[in-house]
């Protein structure tokens, strides 16, 4: 199979690709930038250019594209002046890369996220669930994403995430760490309750996913449970050795964000293991990965 991987600029398709490498596939890679660190052959693309993405992907003619190209700034999109860019890219970029997925006959892995739901209750969230209300420009955005993908394919992969964080750019792992090392205390919400996405975990799913015909909706983050940010910060720092101290704060009384954030990203995952595909590991052992990624870096 010869896979096109959009934003291999960023930290999930950065990792798409090394798996890929791993397994011996051909690949081609995508990004706005004029160049990216890559094994692989490179075009840079705009993807909200929808000339230029036929002409790519005509040219390229993949049997899979993975498409991680996204607007991931969720409290920027909010501004006036960023939300014909967000739709730009998030929705109009992604029906362009359908298209012309459609017109090569390749399956298409479309990344989405546990924004295109309103957070509210406590239930986990079910892949096929379609009672969607995003709170924010962004999970909109993404939300006419999937609607793209689903209406104009058949064969294709919608994979909600959530919480991300890679080695190839900026997450809260590293923020924390930061903060952590430079602040005797950090404030931090405790009644947004989620679950973590190591990129490097993901990727090896989404490869495993692409050499298989079990198309659909699916939710896919890390195993081990579902906690808090607050939660998160403190296993950060316990495993980083900080002693840094962390107070657990409201969403009210943090009250930073542009962007309305969901109380409940809970992901229901058990549709990975009943399609047969091998779920990711905890987030406890991803932070622990990570971690040593970091310091080899």
């Amino acid at each position: 199979m010869r896979f096109l991987v959009t934003g291999v600029g960023g930290q999930l398709g950065h990792d798409v690709l090394n798996e890929l490498d791993k397994r011996g596939y051909e690949a081609v890679g995508t990004d706005i930038l004029d160049e990216v660190q890559s094994s692989f052959p490179y075009v840079k693309l705009d993807i909200t250019d929808e000339s230029a993405v036929s002409k790519a992907i005509g040219m390229i003619k993949p049997d899979v594209v993975v498409h991680c190209a996204a607007w991931t700034a969720v409290d920027a999109a909010e501004d006036e002046e960023n939300r014909e860019k967000v739709t730009a890219i998030n929705s109009n970029g992604t029906r362009y890369i359908a298209q012309a997925a459609r017109i090569a006959d390749a399956k298409m892995i479309y990344i989405s996220t546990d924004y295109v739901f309103d957070g509210t209750g406590e239930r986990p969230w079910q892949p096929d669930d379609r009672n969607y209300a995003p709170l924010n420009v962004y999970g909109q955005s993404k939300l006419d994403g999937e609607m793209a993908v689903s209406g104009l394919l058949d064969k294709y992969f919608i994979v909600r995430i959530a919480w991300v964080f890679g080695k190839n750019g900026k997450n809260f792992i590293k923020t924390m760490l930061n903060v952590g090392r430079s602040h005797d205390e950090v404030r931090v919400v405790n009644d947004q309750i989620g679950t973590p996405t190591y990129t490097y975990d993901l990727a090896r799913l989404l490869v495993d996913m692409a050499e298989t015909e079990k198309y659909g909706y699916y939710h896919a983050t890390n195993e081990g449970g579902y906690i808090s940010w607050y939660d998160f910060t403190c296993e950060i720092y316990r495993q980083a050795g900080l002693s840094t101290k962390v107070t657990p704060v409201t969403t009210a009384e943090y009250g930073l964000s542009k962007a309305a954030r969901p109380f409940n990203s809970r992901l229901d995952k058990s549709k990975l293991v009943e399609n047969g595909f091998t779920p990711l590991p905890t987030w406890q052992d991803a932070l622990s990965r990570y971690l040593i990624e970091l310091k080899e870096d």
